[in-house]
């Protein structure tokens, strides 16, 4: 068994996290969401809205640094019409979130068309490749996991270590908590409800859709129509299992990107087996894992309930 060898092993860990930073990327901005009383479906669209704002960006200025800030725009809007219309217009928060995949998959197919003309789905961009960390990629199984990756990576890990220090040990974070727990007591105590949610939603579509950037500028170098397949929808799952913490949603988002890696392998080890086997791996294990911490865990108390404030 490949697990078995050390080095084997440490390529599959490093497959497992390169394929795993989307999802966990999409995961955090939903826990951010979602710790605001607001579910955020919405996930899967916002990874495409920041692919495709990263391949233009890179596209149009050859700099992979400008296609991350057209990304993330192109997330924080997706996540501010996702707040106008599960907060302002009161939608169901489900229906908004489907609402805005469906809105997301064919927008971005359409201009992805108008940005790159006839090269549409196979204009190549600059992109980041892996930082030479030195010796300690070098280190045994633990080096090509941890030290062979490129600049998004680490940018996603210092967000899930301050996302989680800004939730659980800041006066601010407790307030956002309180959002999502008891809107009703947060407002008598003075915290601005809306505003808070507001936030917190934009900032959860820039955060998402940095999987999408990640999966253009560091993973296949263009922008392909419905490229996100699936991921948003198994970083729900990653919330869930990492129990709306950054680090375990990171972490869990990391558990089925080594079910990714692993369908992968099965693959090429196995020929004559068609492949469509293999690919349901990471949806299997999403239904597992969610099917074993059912009862086991406790979402927000207010998330996806409308919060109407009373006239004073």
């Amino acid at each position: 068994l490949f697990l078995l060898n050390p080095a084997t092993l440490g390529d599959a860990l490093a497959s497992s996290v390169r394929l795993g930073i989307p999802i966990a990327f999409a995961a955090l901005g939903g826990v951010f969401a979602e710790r605001s009383g607001t579910y955020n479906i919405g996930l899967e669209g916002m990874l495409l809205a920041g692919a495709l704002g990263a391949a233009a960006g890179s596209f149009a200025t050859g700099s992979p640094i400008v296609g991350v800030g057209a990304g993330i725009i192109c997330g924080a809007i997706s996540g501010v019409l996702l707040g106008v219309l599960a907060i302002h217009y009161k939608v169901n928060q489900l229906v908004a979130g489907i609402a805005i995949n469906l809105l997301l998959a064919g927008l971005t197919a359409f201009l992805s068309r108008l940005v790159f003309g006839d090269m549409a789905g196979g204009a190549r961009v600059e992109g980041f490749g892996a930082l030479d960390l030195g010796m300690l990629s070098d280190i045994p199984v633990l080096g090509p996991a941890l030290f062979s990756h490129d600049p998004l990576f680490y940018i996603l890990v210092l967000l899930a270590i301050g996302g989680w220090y800004w939730l659980f040990r800041t006066n601010s974070g407790l307030d956002l908590r309180a959002v999502g727990e008891n809107p009703r007591a947060a407002d008598v105590a003075g915290v601005p409800v809306f505003s808070y949610r507001y936030t917190a939603i934009a900032a959860s579509g820039a955060v998402a859709a940095l999987g999408g950037v990640h999966l253009v500028l560091a993973q296949v170098y263009l922008f392909a129509e419905g490229m996100s397949a699936g991921k948003g929808f198994i970083a729900l799952a990653a919330i869930i299992l990492g129990r709306w913490s950054p680090i375990g949603a990171i972490l869990a988002a990391f558990f089925f990107g080594f079910c990714d890696a692993l369908q992968l392998r099965l693959q090429f080890s196995n020929p004559d087996i068609s492949y469509q086997v293999f690919l349901i791996i990471p949806y299997v294990a999403s239904l597992v894992a969610l099917i074993g911490f059912v009862g086991k865990v406790r979402a927000p108390a207010a998330v996806g309930l409308q919060y109407d404030r009373e006239k004073r």
